[in-house]
């Protein structure tokens, strides 16, 4: 489950709005924690969600089996209606690596600041029910976290791998997320260099990926995007392209999915 500008999880870098996700790797849970971002998913190791009686009179908590029956329902509903998580779940299907959304979906309550997120031991896709609340969020989660999952499943990922992360994490912000919209919002876009947009915007986003789940440097997690960036960046499997907003482009990588021999009905 890994782009995000704003206070990373281990209060290295300022960050805004919640990450898209974030990779868990449960490996280590006997060390630090916070270096693998496990402590972004507290029932991941264990714990039940208590919420505090503050919040619950503020009506910001409270509500946990309830999120957790409408976050379920949109992921339903994203399964059976959206041509992006459709198309990823063929991907996989293709690969091997078929989804039972039973199994290999689950609805959480997170960090506030992540949406989703990924945990290749249990090959299992976060969905952060207290974040993710309408099926707009679920869809973008779902796709998003479907492209680590792929990665894993068809590329021997090793996530504890600072490139490997990188690498996945440039993927899925450069499939999915980064539009001239999202660059405009996070001050990378510029209307005479719109490709260059498009790649700071992608960078940004896998950075805060990868140090909000890696206890390293800003300096460390720069240097593992810039090793990896060209390769990453011009590898669009399973997609086929980069989805822009506000256009067709979901639903015409949906339709070419048969095009690279994926079961899409």
């Amino acid at each position: 489950m890994t782009s995000k500008a704003s206070e990373t999880a281990n209060g290295k870098t300022p960050r805004s709005p919640p990450i898209p996700n974030a990779v868990i790797d449960r490996s280590d849970r006997e060390g630090d924690e916070k270096q693998w971002g496990y402590d972004l998913y507290p029932e991941r190791r264990g714990e039940k969600y208590k919420p505090s009686w503050g919040r619950v009179l503020l009506g910001m908590e409270g509500t946990e089996s309830l999120d957790k029956i409408k976050c379920e329902r949109n992921v339903y509903a994203c399964v059976k209606k959206s041509p992006m998580v459709k198309l990823m779940m063929a991907a996989l299907k293709s690969s091997g690596c078929e989804i039972d959304i039973r199994r290999h979906i689950a609805c959480e309550v997170c960090d506030t600041s992540v949406s989703g997120g990924y945990d290749p031991v249990l090959n299992q896709v976060v969905v952060c029910q207290n974040i993710a609340r309408n099926e707009g969020i679920v869809q973008g989660v779902l796709t998003h976290e479907m492209i680590h999952m792929f990665d894993y499943c068809n590329n021997n990922l090793d996530f504890k791998n600072i490139d490997h992360l990188a690498c996945t994490e440039i993927r899925a912000a450069n499939l999915t997320h980064c539009s001239f919209l999202s660059a405009c919002t996070q001050g990378d876009a510029s209307p005479f260099k719109i490709k260059q947009a498009h790649q700071d915007c992608v960078k940004t986003k896998a950075l805060n990926s990868v140090l909000a789940v890696r206890k390293v440097t800003p300096e460390e997690a720069i240097a593992a995007v810039e090793r990896v960036f060209p390769k990453c960046y011009n590898d669009l499997e399973p997609i086929g392209r980069r989805i822009r907003r506000n256009s067709k482009d979901m639903y015409k990588a949906y339709m070419e999915g048969p095009m690279y021999g994926y079961d899409v009905d």
